[in-house]
């Protein structure tokens, strides 16, 4: 299984759309449980990274430095 790097502030679409209708989210915290935040109601959710990484359809890297 390859390791899907989640860097803070990136923006995640899931396979599954969040009950608000949106499927993008934001990532707010990273290690081994990863603080996401809904993009459509603003709602915060930690999951572990291992369900996360299973759910994510596509990164999208936000990041600018």
């Amino acid at each position: 299984m390859q390791i899907i790097r989640i860097n803070e502030g990136d923006m995640l679409e899931l396979k599954k759309k969040h009950p608000c209708g949106s499927a993008l989210f934001r990532v707010v915290r990273t290690g081994s449980d990863v603080r996401i935040v809904c993009e459509g109601c603003g709602r915060d959710l930690t999951l572990p990274r291992q369900k996360l990484e299973k759910s994510i359809k596509k990164t999208v890297n936000e990041k600018n430095d």
